[in-house]
C-alpha cells in the first residue's frame, strides 16, 4: 500500500451516523486514514478507481468497508455483491454496518461473503463503542494477506 493509503471506507448515508462513526474512531485515534462515501454508486467508483477516483493507485485499497445496506443509487447488498465477484477486491474484508434486523438481509448478506454483520446500535454511548470495536478489531487485531 502506498503512504496514502485508506484504511478505513465507510459508506454511509446518514450524517448522523457519519459523525458518530468519526467521532468514534478519532477518539481512538482511528481515522487518521478514514474516507468517506454517501452512497453505494460512489463506493463503488471508491473501489474500483472510477470516475472521480480514477487517480487512486491501483493496489491502494481499503483494509476494511463499513457498509450500511440501505443506501442511495446502488444498495449495500449490490455493493457487497460486486466486490465479492471481482478477483482484485474480493479478500478487502467488509463489514455491513446496518440497522436491518430483517433475517434476509443478514442471510443475503452472509451468502454474498460478508465478514461481519452487526446492527447500529440506537443508543449514542454504545453507538460510540460499537465503531471504536469495530476500528479497533479489523485495523490493530485482524490480520491481513497482501491484496
Amino acid at each position: 500500500m502506498t503512504k496514502n493509503s485508506v484504511d478505513i471506507l465507510l459508506v454511509e448515508d446518514n450524517p448522523n451516523d457519519v459523525e458518530l462513526t468519526v467521532r468514534a474512531l478519532k477518539k481512538h485515534n482511528l481515522a487518521n486514514k478514514l474516507v468517506v462515501v454517501n452512497d453505494g454508486a460512489e463506493a463503488l467508483d471508491y473501489v474500483f478507481h472510477r470516475n472521480a477516483y480514477a487517480g487512486i493507485e491501483t493496489n491502494d485499497k481499503p483494509k476494511v468497508i463499513l457498509l450500511d445496506l440501505k443506501l442511495p443509487k446502488v444498495d449495500g447488498l449490490e455493493v457487497l455483491r460486486k466486490i465479492r465477484a471481482d478477483e482484485r477486491t474480493r479478500l478487502i474484508p467488509v463489514v455491513i454496518l446496518t440497522s436491518s434486523s430483517q433475517e434476509q438481509d443478514m442471510v443475503e448478506s452472509y451468502k454474498l461473503g460478508v465478514n461481519s454483520y452487526i446492527l447500529k446500535p440506537v443508543d449514542f454511548d454504545k453507538f460510540v463503542e460499537m465503531a471504536a470495536q469495530i476500528g479497533l478489531y479489523w485495523l490493530l487485531l485482524n490480520k491481513l494477506p497482501e491484496i
